[in-house]
């Protein structure tokens, strides 16, 4: 390689970092004067950086780098490669400029609060590219020999997303492949937990790009204990793979990178991607063509880009997403075309935002849905005008759907002619009639309700207590059966937001486990001013939901339910996997930034 030549280079390094603003200076100093371009991501844990220039420039950041001793050990991924072109795939890749910045995780190992979030120093161990040959090498020479041994317990795991996997993965005849089909690497978590049993027993090799995902996805595996310690990833990933076997060894298709130079092949030019519409062979991603829904990367030739621009990828044709009639490839076969205009026409559900993006990418992804539970006597119109400013502020990433409760209540006043919150009859007139007063609902209720609504007003029995909502213990099984019915019929949602009581209630469905599973399935909960209830439901069991939990400090303004008790909320969810959002105000949802900065953190989790 001539040192005149262009370069990129790749290295990561997991490490305990006490001074991240001097480490900061370094880079932004070191690489400006080298003329770097790339990115570099720097968190308490360690660093992760891709950046490119010309290769004297690149070995003498190497060399910086290394004289610092928390860079032992390093491994160093430096390769040649075309100059970067100020065109769309090096804006993307953010290879026309440089992003220094500091991050919480190196990578996004999950969209949500882990139960037991995994340690790098628990990671599987490392496989050079001649061992992790080796092991399919023999495997491969056991089966022809017909010897009988344990190497059906191997698998191979690719870490990799479904878009990388397409173009080149590693294929060993004997040894089972499992390819998790992600959109994106914080969805592997779940798949693990969904498919851990294909995983017990076995000895597991994992592999990736360049190493740092399999890092956190061997340490997430081997975390869960007896039958998963047999753990092993291919130190430097596909790069030193084929780096080591350039005619490809046993990797087939081509290695998708993150810079500009999209993938990286080996002497064997063989194809293994083909165009999502017509089936034929083809791995070129230089045209960032991207699913209408999800925007993830698809396949698209050159032909079939010319016929259409509104795509939709495989695992949103498996999962339907209520697009109607979707083309598919299958056994090779040619599938018919589906015109942009078709597509719009399909796509009338009210679940699916009405413009769908074009092919430039200026679209945003799906929308979270939201369900949102009120209030003790309140209904969803009240809620919702109370929540006018959140939805306004969340619009681009959630919509917010408001339903009453299943209990109607009476209405009720004060016998002083000060109260407020109804439309209680001023001392001396006749009350206005029912109809020209909204209706006012409740998840639970007292013991002591009689179910039936009162036709007129009716004077409360006492003052306003604001404990009253210890006493409403009752109705849960009448709110539960309606939340599946809405489910069934509003559904799905990925979350639900509840107020006060509403709060009580989504923390009970969520005690519910595994119980509600297919009737009321939540990603997440939003308890606002929520409280526990003494109920069964409850158990002695944490609850295991990822939650944001937003309630006034110690001491608040919020004279229904007080601090400590939201808080005691929060405790009942599992260590990791709630948030906690705490503010000066009253027993509302504060919408000001840096609360309102908060909850779209959270909520962009589950994007």
């Amino acid at each position: 390689m001539s040192k005149d030549e262009y370069g990129v280079l790749l290295y990561y390094k997991f490490a305990f970092i006490t001074d991240l603003n001097s480490l900061f200076s370094f880079y932004h100093s070191n690489c400006n004067s080298l003329g770097l371009l790339g990115r570099v991501r720097l968190s308490p844990n360690g660093v992760n950086v891709t950046v490119g220039g010309l290769l004297s420039a690149l070995e003498k950041h190497i060399e910086a780098v290394k004289s610092n001793s928390l860079f032992q050990g390093t491994d160093f991924k430096l390769a040649s490669s075309h100059h970067p072109l100020n065109d769309k795939v090096a804006v993307e890749c953010g290879f026309t400029s440089l992003s220094i910045r500091v991050v919480k995780e190196l990578v996004t190992f999950s969209s949500y609060p882990l139960l037991n979030p995994p340690e790098v120093s628990n990671a599987g161990r490392h496989l050079s590219a001649a061992e992790f040959h080796s092991v399919l090498q023999s495997a491969r020479q056991l089966m022809k020999n017909g010897s009988p041994t344990d190497d059906k317990q191997l698998v191979l795991l690719d870490a990799r997303n479904l878009y990388e996997t397409r173009i080149g993965k590693f294929h060993a005849p004997s040894v089972e492949t499992l390819d998790p089909g992600i959109r994106q690497y914080s969805d592997l978590p779940s798949w693990i937990d969904d498919n851990s049993e294909l995983l017990r027993g076995k000895h597991v090799l994992m592999y990736c790009t360049g190493g740092i995902r399999c890092e956190m996805a061997s340490a997430y595996i081997r975390s869960k204990g007896a039958g998963f310690e047999n753990v092993f990833q291919l130190y430097g990933g596909i790069q030193r793979y084929l780096e080591q076997f350039p005619d490809g060894g046993f990797f087939r298709g081509k290695n998708f990178v993150f810079d500009h130079r999209i993938s990286v092949g080996s002497s064997d030019t063989s194809i293994m991607g083909v165009c999502l519409i017509c089936g034929s062979s083809y791995d070129n991603y230089s045209s960032r063509c991207r699913c209408t829904h999800c925007r993830i990367l698809v396949l698209v030739c050159d032909s079939c880009q010319i016929k259409s621009d509104a795509y939709v990828c495989e695992l949103c044709q498996k999962h339907r997403m209520d697009f109607g009639s979707i083309p598919s490839v299958e056994d090779g076969e040619l599938a018919t075309v589906l015109d942009k205009n078709d597509l719009k026409t399909v796509c009338s559900d009210s679940k699916i935002s009405s413009q769908l993006p074009s092919r430039n990418g200026n679209a945003a992804p799906r929308k979270l849905r939201i369900l949102c539970l009120h209030g003790f006597r309140q209904n969803a119109s009240s809620f919702k005008g109370r929540s006018a400013s959140l939805a306004k502020k969340l619009k681009s990433i959630a919509e917010l759907v408001f339903i009453d409760a299943p209990h109607e209540l009476p209405f009720i006043y004060q016998s002083c002619t000060e109260a407020k919150n109804s439309c209680a009859p001023p001392s001396g007139q006749h009350a206005p009639p029912p109809e020209n007063c909204k209706r006012k609902y409740a998840w639970l209720v007292a013991s002591d309700f009689g179910g039936k609504v009162e036709a007129d007003w009716k004077i409360a029995n006492q003052p306003f207590d604001p404990l009253q909502y210890q006493g409403q213990t009752d109705g849960f099984d009448v709110s539960l059966a309606y939340l599946k019915k809405m489910f069934s019929e509003q559904g799905p949602f990925d979350g639900i937001l509840g107020f006060s009581q509403g709060a009580a209630m989504a923390a009970l469905l969520c005690a519910q486990g595994d119980k509600l599973k297919g009737e009321i399935d939540l990603r997440f909960v939003i308890l606002c001013s929520g409280f526990a209830l003494p109920l069964a439901d409850f158990g002695q069991k944490p609850i295991n939901c990822p939650s944001l939990h937003i309630f006034g400090s110690d001491p608040g303004k919020d004279r229904q339910i007080t601090s400590h008790t939201s808080r005691y909320l929060a405790s009942r969810f599992e260590d990791g996997c709630s948030v906690i959002i705490e503010h000066e105000f009253g027993h509302i949802i504060p919408t000001r930034s840096p609360y309102m900065d908060n909850i779209k953190d959270f909520l962009r989790r589950f994007l």
